[in-house]
Order: C-alpha cells, then structure tokens, then sequence
C-alpha cells in the first residue's frame, strides 16, 4: 500500500513539473519578441514621420516662395498704371529671379503663371521702344494695342513703325509709339526692363517737348471701340496742340453691311493672302486648293458695330474669287466667324487641309495661343478633331510685316495730313507726306 502511495506521489510531481517549465518559459519568450518588435516598429515609425515632414516643410516654402511671386505679378497685370508701378515691375523680376527652377513652375494666380517670366518671346532688344524726347514740332504717333511677344512686336508693330519712319522722319516729322495696353506695357518691363509708353505718357511727352503738330495713326483693324477711346483720350489734349489729326485704321471706313468693301480690304485681302500661300510652299491659290488646302484667317471679333468688317472680309474674298479662304474671329462675333462654324464651312467645302493665320496686326498673345497653342480649345486644336493634327499648320505673323500693308498706313497719313487745312504751312511743306504707290521694301532700324 506504502509502496503504491510513493509510486502515484512520484508520479503526480513529474507531471507537475513537465506541465510546468514547457509553458512557463514559450510565454516569456513571445512577451519578449512582441516588445522588442513593438520598439522597433516605433522607431522606425517615429523615423518616417521625421522625413515626411522635412519634406512637407520644403513643400510649403517652395509654394511660399511661388505665391509671393504670383501676388506680385497679379499686381501688375492691371491696366491702370499707378504711382508704383515701375517699383512693383522691378520686385516682380527680382524676386522671379530668386526662386529655383521647380519653385518657378508652382507660380500660380489670378493672372500669373510660368509663363509670365519663363516664355521665350524673342529678343527684346531687336525692339525699337520710340519712346526718347527730341521730338521737335511735328509728331507722327503711332498707336497700337501692343503685344509682350518680342518678336512679333518687332516684325509686326515695328514693321510699320519702321515703314512710316522710313518715309517721313528726313522730311520733319518724328514717329513715337503708344501703347493702349497697361498690362502689356507692365509685362515688356518686368520682364525684358524696356520701358514703353502708354497713351497718356506719350502725350505728356508731346507736350513736353513742344511738338505743334500732331497725327496719330492707329494699327488697329477697324473704327471699334478701342479706336473711339483712343480718339477720346488725344481729344482730351486737343488744346495743348496747334493740332491734332487723326489717320484711318488699316481696313478703313466699316460700311453699312456685308456686302460693302473698299480698296483697303481688297489690298489687305490680296497681301494676306499672297504671304500665306508663299509661306505655305504652293506655287498659287489655285494650287493650293487643287491639293485639297484652305486658308483660315483668324481675326479678333468684337461686340461693337464693327463686327460687320469680319463679314466684309469673308465678302472680299469671294469677290476676288478666293474660294479657299475663311474668315474667322477669336470671339466668334460675328456668330458666323466662331471656329465651329468655320469648321463646318472650310469641311462642307470639301478641303481636307488648313492654314492657320492671323487676321491682325500683330502675331502676339491670341496668335501664339487662341490660335497655335497646345491647348484643347485653341484653333490648332479643334480644327485637328476634324481633319487631323498632321493636316494643320500655322503661320504665326502678323499683318504689320507685310510691305503692302505698311503702305495701307502710309497712304492713310498722307490722306489724313492733307485733309487738315488747319496745319501749319511749314507742317505741310516740310514734311510733304505723299501716298506712295510703290510698297515700302525696305526697312529702316534706327538706333
């Protein structure tokens, strides 16, 4: 009896003690492997969290930097010049200067983009700005909306600078420029640092250096709007000028409807469309509509009673039997010139290729954007969903550079110098501004 309580007693301990140790010492172990990986989750963590947020404060500084930049430029994309305007011009580029090149793409405003500072334009030191005093007493200003493309603005609006300048300036009278755009004039000197003078600077400047006698020939299309602003803003001068003689825009009187054409259309219609087919590589109009291509010409559009000059131009055309050429509008005022609607005639026609170009004076913003640029909804663009990218091009120049357009300008100044009985004798004789029949071939720079 003895013998078999030992035996259950001994036997009663090895169980306890092999129960004992195998559990005992798996559960130590497990607690210590989750501590350890639950310390080095947490520095690991605790260290992502420091670099993330590095980053994230670089961010911010980048996006900082880029807003300061942004508020500046939106500053000066206004159209009144003020007090402060050369000072906010030059922080403007100053501080464009500072950023690095990704903080440069994050400038973003209202108005401000990369582009404003980071587009190449062209030279701007090819641009003569007219904008110097010795004038003397006869003044020949020229005024026009302007644009921040050098290039063009050199071609374009210097073109006929240069062309009146080159008939008149050794016959008594000095050519100025004005522009009627502030944003653009604001643009140009932040910028490229060229000082351009709007309309009432250029004025002031007049009067300054006593000129007696002054004409102002505008660049702009037709007798609009931005036209009878100007004429109100150098009325307002009026006294302060022995006088003051206003010159035709390019395309001259509007008429009364569609049908209504004149010379200067048909000169402008003939020329514009002459360089378009050279540009282009055909040999004729006729060649180039034999190989299936039109020509769209994409002028700028307007609520005014003006708008009826687009309609006038697509009459001209027909009338000299251009049956490949469209006249279309940025605005698509008039109705009919909006691009869907030349879409539709140019494919209803049964061309299959198109030639971009535009209907203006100079090749600037609506040229190089509204009509070629790589957005979804420029010219370039919607004509491609019809007749394919490969079938579209574009001829980015304006009307400014073509030599029998530049002698449109001079013939109205000769017409506008002689119609005012009230100059003076010495105005009329020395100067002796004559329409020219020849067009102008060369061109003038002055230094």
């Amino acid at each position: 009896m003895r013998k078999r309580l030992l035996t259950m007693l001994l036997a009663l301990s090895m169980v306890a003690t092999t129960a004992v140790v195998p559990v005992s010492e798996p559960v130590s172990a497990v607690a210590a492997t989750k501590k350890a990986a639950k310390k080095s989750t947490k520095k690991t963590t605790k260290k992502s969290t420091k670099k993330l947020t590095a980053k994230q404060k670089k961010a911010q500084a980048d996006q900082k930097a880029a807003d300061k930049v942004a508020k500046l430029i939106d500053r000066i994309y206004v159209q009144n010049r003020t007090a402060t305007t050369d000072k906010d011009c030059k922080k403007a580029k100053l501080e464009w200067d500072k950023l690095t090149s990704a903080q440069k793409k994050l400038v973003e405003g209202e108005n401000a983009d990369p582009d404003y500072f980071g587009r190449d334009t062209g030279d701007a030191s090819a641009d003569n700005p007219r904008n110097w005093n010795h004038i003397g007493e006869n003044e020949i200003l020229v005024v026009s909306f302007g644009t921040s493309f050098n290039e063009s603005r050199a071609e374009d609006i210097g073109g006929v600078e240069d062309a009146i300048a080159d008939q008149y300036e050794r016959q008594g009278w000095k050519v100025r420029r004005a522009f009627t755009s502030q944003i653009i004039i604001n643009h140009v000197q932040a910028r490229d640092g060229e000082k351009i003078d709007n309309v009432q600077q250029a004025l002031d400047r007049a009067v300054k250096n006593g000129v007696k006698n002054l004409v102002i020939q505008p660049t702009h299309l037709m007798q609009g709007k931005e036209y009878n602003e100007l004429k109100d803003e150098v009325n307002a001068y009026a006294s302060r000028f022995q006088t003051v003689t206003f010159s035709e825009p390019l395309l001259g009187e509007v008429g009364k409807d569609t049908t209504t054409v004149n010379a200067d259309k048909e000169t402008v219609a003939k020329a514009v469309t002459a360089e378009a087919v050279k540009d282009n590589g055909d040999s004729s109009l006729e060649a180039a509509a034999a190989s299936g291509t039109a020509f769209v010409f994409m002028g700028h559009g307007t609520s005014h009673q003006a708008a009826i000059t687009y309609d006038q131009m697509q009459t001209q055309m027909e009338d000299l039997g251009y049956k490949n050429v469209f006249i279309g509008t940025v605005e698509g005022n008039p109705e009919d010139t909006a691009c869907d609607r030349v879409i539709a005639k140019v494919k209803a026609a049964g061309y299959t290729k198109v030639v971009l170009r535009p209907l203006m004076a100079v090749a600037g913003d609506h040229a190089n954007n509204d009509m070629a640029g790589g957005d979804s909804d420029s010219w370039k663009s919607q004509f491609a969903k019809t007749f394919g990218a490969k079938n579209i091009s574009c001829q980015i120049k304006g009307l400014g550079r073509i030599p029998e357009i530049e002698q449109i300008y001079i013939n109205h100044l000769a017409r506008a110098v002689a119609g005012n009985k009230s100059l003076t004798v010495s105005a009329v004789t020395g100067s002796a501004i004559q329409a020219v029949k020849a067009p102008v071939s060369a061109k003038k720079k002055l230094s």
